[in-house]
């Protein structure tokens, strides 16, 4: 069923045109207390990334990352429990092959409704995050499902256009250039698609589609599945090529009224320019300020929330 709260999504269009839940039907019990520890105990620490996002009155977003230190399994959750804590486990695919294999079985089932029947280069990460915390505005440059597990979460999804997401802004993600969060505006929002994600359901959006998230209630654990297919790979590296040539101060024609032969011409140039070393990842990595075994529990919170309200 979906949960939608604001504009009309129905159902998945042929080619994804709008966001839309459907209903996944993997098994909840792999996100309970006792299957997180377990999975907590054992991830590779080189695979956590732990992520704090901190909003000020306008929106405006700071982050800071942490590590897990000597923390074991249950301090990490009790921890992701009590904090503003956004954790990725990366490369579930091939840490988790069990919750994999559930992902893919529900995946193959609606792909072909989301113009997704023959990805590739499926990877995915499970998410980890506080019951208050936020994920500020921003894309990612691959198809993406977010296959909900425990929790409330809301998404808000926005168009995929020039002003909620400029071209020259894409390409700088897709080179490597800057992070994926955008400039965002709260008058954004009256265009956006607004859902309540509860376990269960899966959230499809198209392609390069801008999002941020508010989670609603409790502990929320999702898996976000990325994809490429053929045509999302050659607009890809289509916008990469792009950015290269923007560089060099040519005249760069708006992706939507690029064909697909030109698109693929420049998809073509992209694999060149990144064996020559044009595309470089500039993005630096941000200062480690934080160790989640230093974190406060949910009963020094709870506590501290008592002292301010007397």
């Amino acid at each position: 069923m979906t949960h939608q709260v604001e504009s009309k999504v129905t159902k998945p269009g042929p080619a994804l045109s709008a966001p839309a839940t459907i209903e996944h039907g993997v098994p909840g019990y792999l996100a309970s207390d006792e299957a997180l520890i377990h999975l907590l105990n054992r991830y590779p620490a080189e695979l956590f990334d732990i992520n704090r996002y901190e909003f000020d009155a306008d929106g405006q977003v700071s982050l800071t990352t942490g590590t897990r230190g000597h923390a074991d399994g249950a301090t990490v959750l009790e921890a992701i429990k009590a904090g503003k804590l956004w954790v990725n486990l990366r490369g579930i695919e091939h840490a988790h092959p069990g919750l994999w294999g559930e992902i893919q079985m529900a995946f193959q089932k609606f792909a072909p409704g989301i113009g997704a029947a023959k990805a590739r280069k499926m990877t995915g990460q499970l998410i980890l995050s506080s019951p208050t915390t936020k994920v500020p505005y921003h894309f990612d440059p691959a198809g993406v499902v977010l296959f909900h597990l425990r929790g409330v979460k809301r998404v808000w999804v926005y168009p995929v256009s020039d002003l909620f997401v400029p071209q020259q802004s894409m390409e700088k993600v897709i080179m490597r250039e800057t992070t994926e969060e955008l400039p965002y505006q709260r008058i954004y929002d009256g265009a956006a698609y607004r859902f309540d994600v509860v376990p269960g359901e899966a959230l499809a959006w198209p392609l390069y589609a801008p999002h941020r998230v508010e989670n609603q209630e409790g502990l929320c654990v999702s898996l976000s599945m990325d994809y490429q297919t053929w045509g999302s790979r050659i607009t890809t590296g289509a916008h990469r090529a792009n950015g290269v040539l923007r560089r060099w101060g040519w005249q760069i024609a708006s992706m939507n009224k690029t064909p697909m032969f030109a698109r693929a011409a420049l998809w073509a140039a992209s694999l060149a320019f990144t064996r020559l070393g044009y595309v470089k990842n500039n993005i630096k990595d941000i200062a480690r300020e934080f160790d989640v075994a230093d974190a406060p529990t949910t009963e020094a919170v709870e506590a501290n929330d008592t002292r301010k309200a007397a």
